[in-house]
């Protein structure tokens, strides 16, 4: 049987996301950088931009890019292993994978750019290692890092947002280690699509770049070993009383959890609502905009008030299209599911995430994410 091929890099935080889920499904593969021959000259034009990564040769030999959509390749032949079927259980590992992905680019982003004395000789060592062979490595991973520092800002890392971001970041850790010091995964002994979305931000940049490792291992060490735990094939639940690899029974939501999502809401919400105006405002602007046109990375800056201080982040439309995920979900549950979940998301300060939405749908072709 062929392989499946994954090319990322270990300093990717999308990348995070799918490797993890191949690690846990069980499926054979073997990953390589996205700088061969093979992957500019035949992968690349199927898979799109260059910084789409990861992207998946199949062992069938079909070109996949984006976590998401990787995952949900899998899962719909798999009977969808890994996503819970009772309705506050699933609402929740759906709605953690837009966190994940989304809603931790900020202190991900902070703690790898805004340090440069802790992580600047080991961030070094990696993006010289994502350049082709033969470009002159050091010059050029300098310069690579220096975008990417300056890009930090459009998240919203700024120096005079720095202490708020700095102490949202140290309450979440608190929040996620005692959530993970009862529970293995975010719903039990088995990991879910919340689990893989969130691994991608404490993988790779918040779980391995000096600082940041260096916090999460002084004060979240549980938090370290459900980062150890989503990178191994077996469970690794050896610490826990109940060997139970299944979700928790009766669709519980542990009470560790709800404190979670609280933490979260407080710049989620606000930062989504804010997005989602300044998205739509863009699309009013722009009602000629072609079907099937990509969805760029941002729109513009949307502000919104943080504990005092206004944070200026990046409109990114992606939000939206794992965001519909969790509404499309919530819309089939039966009425008395919906009403369970209401009240379990008014209980998270997360309401909103229902209701929020842009004025025109996202989809998927030909590996985009484009407008319908």
């Amino acid at each position: 049987m062929n392989k499946i091929t994954l090319y990322g890099f270990a300093i990717s935080l999308y990348t995070g996301r799918a490797r993890s889920y191949l690690i846990k499904a069980g499926l054979p593969y073997r990953e390589i950088p996205a700088t061969s021959a093979h992957f500019f000259e035949k992968v690349l034009p199927v898979a799109g931009p260059r910084t789409s990564y990861p992207t998946i040769e199949t062992e069938e030999g079909d070109v996949i890019r984006d976590g998401a959509a990787i995952i949900e390749h899998y899962e719909s032949k798999s009977g969808r292993q890994f996503l819970p079927t009772t309705p506050k259980q699933k609402i929740l590992s759906l709605l953690f994978d837009v966190i994940g992905a989304e809603g931790l680019l900020r202190p991900a982003m902070h703690y790898r750019w805004d340090y440069p004395a802790e992580n600047e000789a080991f961030l070094k060592y990696h993006f010289q290692c994502l350049l082709p062979a033969g470009t002159e490595g050091g010059e050029s991973a300098s310069d690579t890092m220096q975008r990417m520092r300056i890009a930090c800002q459009s998240f919203g890392a700024v120096p005079d947002t720095f202490e708020v971001v700095e102490g949202l970041y140290v309450e979440l850790l608190e929040k996620l280690a005692a959530h993970f010091a009862v529970c293995p995964y975010l719903f039990g002994g088995r990991p879910s699509i919340g689990d893989f979305g969130m691994i991608g931000p404490f993988f790779a940049h918040l779980g391995r770049d000096p600082k940041p490792l260096s916090m999460m291992q002084e004060n979240a060490f549980q938090l370290f070993r459900w980062v150890e735990r989503m990178n191994r094939a077996d469970a690794d639940i050896g610490e826990f009383d109940c060997k139970d690899e299944s979700y928790l029974l009766n669709d519980e939501i542990p009470i560790t959890l709800i404190h979670l999502l609280k933490q979260f809401a407080v710049d989620f919400i606000p930062e989504t609502e804010a997005a989602s105006t300044c998205i739509n405002l863009w699309l009013g602007e722009n009602e000629d905009l072609q079907p099937e046109t990509p969805i760029f990375r941002g729109v513009g800056q949307c502000e919104f008030a943080l504990r005092g201080k206004t944070i200026s982040a990046l409109a990114q439309p992606y939000r939206f299209y794992l965001l519909k995920r969790v509404q499309d979900a919530f819309n089939t549950l039966p009425e008395s599911h919906q009403d369970e979940v209401r009240r379990l998301l008014e209980q998270c300060d997360m309401l909103g995430v229902l209701d929020i939405t842009i004025d025109r749908e996202i989809v998927r072709r030909n590996n985009r994410e484009v407008w319908r």
